[in-house]
């Protein structure tokens, strides 16, 4: 089997990271260093131990390679400290103690490697009363406010998949933590653990909101604000055919423009007169309700009323803009997001597909030097 060829482009270029294979914000973040360009060497478990799919379809293990270790044999924690003495990254997302028992925690990586930057993902935190305790995205965003923010004020909160908590408030925030971890490493020489909490890093992302209810500029409350579906032109409105449009027509000039577009002149005065919201919400309802989708696109092409079709997962790559930027492409027969963001001397790219568990050992073995591997993997072999 041909294996993944070590990543030479993209700004993360010549950056080692190893990957302790979990689910979730853990390997989305790693994906998110390969797609920068890192060398991401991710251990998988044997038997793998990733999403419940098959691993060809797995695209938040794109642009890696992956070895197999035991970490419950006798030599398996020991090859694991072999990468991470190579290594400028190491991505973990076991519950606190973990690592440690396993002998792999950040102690023993550091007696091997005191520069190496040491990542842990976690959903609650390393300490603290609920640290030992098992929990996914939607009980970690329940605790921070944001869940209850979403949705209609008479409807319990809305469920944002596993986006706001897994991956802006996890994923993002290691990226960001370990990097910055990087950047003091490589000045100082010395490497640290970065302490990556879903609860931490999604109670950060309201940080606006906190400011606006201290300045009483933000009702505690669903559904009753500027932002959250409580102003009637910022939010989505069924159309005839039962799709829908999204508005954010916040300033004057754009809610001017949507409201003559819609159709609802009269209702030009209502933006600042929230006692007339009501209605101006009842009137915007009514005219959505009136024609297609695909016949309000049109009516709002090319304008600045701020309005949108909310579209699909298989629809948005085929929108004229996403398809002009390039913002989806297609791999290996996947389509998917394209790397993110973009740079203008260190462009990134999808490299490889899903790596497939255990199948990269032999050139990871090479290109890291850790000629031991090698031997553990010939070994499992012929077990």
């Amino acid at each position: 089997m041909t294996t993944a060829k070590a990543p030479g482009h993209g700004p993360l270029a010549g950056v080692r990271v190893v990957e302790l294979a979990g689910i979730g914000p853990g390997p989305f973040a790693a994906m998110l260093l390969a797609d920068l360009g890192a060398d991401v060497v991710r251990v998988d478990r044997p038997g793998g131990s990733g999403l419940s799919i098959d691993p060809a379809y797995d695209v938040t293990n794109r642009n890696k390679r992956s070895v197999i270790i035991d970490l419950k044999a006798a030599d398996g924690p020991a090859r694991v400290l072999d990468l991470a003495a190579r290594a400028d990254i190491l991505v973990e997302g076991n519950r606190p103690g973990v690592a440690e028992r396993l002998g792999v925690g950040p102690e023993d990586c550091h007696a091997r490697n005191p520069r190496l930057v040491y990542g842990r993902m976690t959903g609650w935190g390393q300490e603290g009363p609920l640290a030992d305790r098992a929990g996914h995205d939607i009980a970690y965003i329940a605790l921070t406010g944001t869940l209850g923010m979403i949705g209609e004020p008479d409807r319990p909160p809305g469920v944002p998949a596993n986006l706001l908590g897994d991956y802006a408030g996890g994923s993002l925030y290691l990226v960001v933590g370990v990097l910055a971890a990087l950047h003091h490493a490589r000045a100082t020489g010395v490497g640290q653990v970065v302490d990556t909490a879903i609860v931490d890093g999604t109670a950060h992302l309201t940080a606006m909101i906190h400011g606006m209810v201290a300045a009483g500029g933000w009702q505690d409350r669903r559904g009753a604000n500027l932002l959250d579906g409580g102003c009637p032109y910022y939010g989505t409105y069924e159309t005839a055919d039962g799709k829908y449009m999204a508005v954010g027509a916040l300033e004057p000039q754009f809610y001017d423009e949507f409201v003559t577009l819609l159709g609802v002149p009269d209702h030009s005065e209502s933006r600042k007169d929230w006692t007339r919201w009501g209605e101006l919400r009842e009137a915007v309802t009514a005219r959505f309700k009136s024609r297609t989708r695909d016949e309000w696109t049109t009516v709002f092409e090319g304008t600045d009323a701020c309005v949108a079709p909310v579209l699909s997962l298989r629809e948005a790559p085929h929108h004229p803009h996403l398809a002009a930027r390039g913002t989806f492409t297609d791999h290996g027969g996947i389509t998917q997001p394209a790397p993110a963001p973009r740079f203008s001397g260190t462009p990134t790219e999808i490299r490889t597909g899903p790596a497939r568990p255990g199948a990269d050992t032999e050139g990871v073995a090479h290109d890291w030097d850790v000629p031991d591997l090698l031997k553990g993997h010939e070994l499992k072999g012929h077990e």
